[in-house]
């Protein structure tokens, strides 16, 4: 069946810049979402709920069926994120999650039936391509970490694209969203924390009665809170696909930081040739989504210049996709 145009342009673009803007700078700040930063999330969302600051559905046996399986695709991409970032060196590991990008297209494709103009996919092919070439002059090549990471950017598509398809969901919105996916995942994250004994580890740490340890503690679950928020925002004005891009063009940045910083990065011209088609493809990306001025003559030309995939049941039940 032919794929549906999905609309993000009825939001005004300075909302998509800002949401997108919000995100890039949260995530840049904290990249592990910890058990603190979920309680965080619960107990704002909770109190805002009381006060009638923020609305979404109470609870109901309802939630589960609507939020699923976004619990899920959240506890696969911290594992695999955790595995992937013990066996890479940083650099490596923001590379490789370009990956994310072509995962979530396909799968904005197959489950949200979009369809994408076409200079917005050579700009993805060139976020892609750059990857690759910078993978290509990896000196410390590694099986394990590179499974992890390939799984990891699967775990984060889905979760981005399922977020979008969520955010839709009668009841919930992106407070709903985010409240009920900690909720459902504290507990078996708490439970696999005293399964792993990094609860009793986290108890017994020394470091709880220093002032300056609690306020960093503090602080980064209320940036974690803030990531969690700003993905779900950048999600809601925009599509799955341009929240995965922003997030790329920080890794990027990341990169470029940890050929400077941190001493596990392996410099080569291929490696910064590669970060460098990245970031250009991610910049080229972001001017197209950003400054784009649709209007009914546009979007009239628009859906004749789109990128049509299909995607298509063949006798033994799978899926294949073409593109033309």
């Amino acid at each position: 069946m032919s794929a549906k145009v999905c609309q993000e342009a009825d939001h005004s673009g300075l909302l998509k810049f800002s949401s997108a803007a919000f995100y890039a700078g949260s995530s840049f700040l904290i990249t592990v979402a910890s058990l603190g930063c979920m309680i965080t999330t619960i107990v704002i969302l909770y109190s805002a709920k009381m006060n009638k600051t923020v609305q979404f559905q109470d609870f109901d046996r309802s939630i589960f069926f609507k939020i699923f399986p976004l619990p899920l695709l959240h506890v696969g991409n911290h594992m695999t994120g955790l595995a992937s970032t013990k066996k890479l060196s940083l650099p490596m590991f923001t590379v490789l999650r370009k990956f994310t990008i072509l995962m979530t297209m396909i799968l904005e494709v197959h489950i949200l039936r979009k369809t994408f103009p076409k200079r917005l996919v050579y700009s993805v092919v060139a976020i892609v391509l750059g990857a690759l070439v910078a993978a290509s002059a990896d000196l410390a090549f590694d099986a394990e970490g590179y499974t992890f990471i390939l799984l990891n950017d699967a775990f984060t598509a889905a979760s981005g694209v399922y977020t979008k398809k969520k955010l839709g969901s009668e009841g919930l919105g992106k407070y709903g969203v985010l409240f009920y996916n900690s909720l459902i995942i504290v507990i078996p994250t708490l439970l696999a924390s005293v399964f792993t004994g990094d609860l009793h580890k986290a108890i017994t740490f020394e470091d709880w009665v220093k002032g300056t340890f609690i306020f960093c503690f503090l602080m980064s679950c209320i940036m974690g809170f803030l990531l969690m928020y700003s993905i779900v925002l950048c999600s809601h004005y925009n599509s799955a696909l341009t929240t995965t891009v922003v997030g790329a063009i920080k890794n990027v940045a990341v990169a470029y930081i940890g050929i400077f910083v941190g001493g596990d990065y392996l410099f080569s011209w291929t490696n910064f040739l590669g970060l460098t088609i990245c970031m250009s493809g991610g910049i080229v990306y972001s001017y197209q989504t950003f400054n784009s001025k649709p209007s009914s003559e546009s979007k009239g030309e628009a859906t004749q210049e789109q990128l049509k995939i299909h995607i298509a049941e063949n006798s033994t039940g799978k899926h294949s996709a073409g593109i033309y």
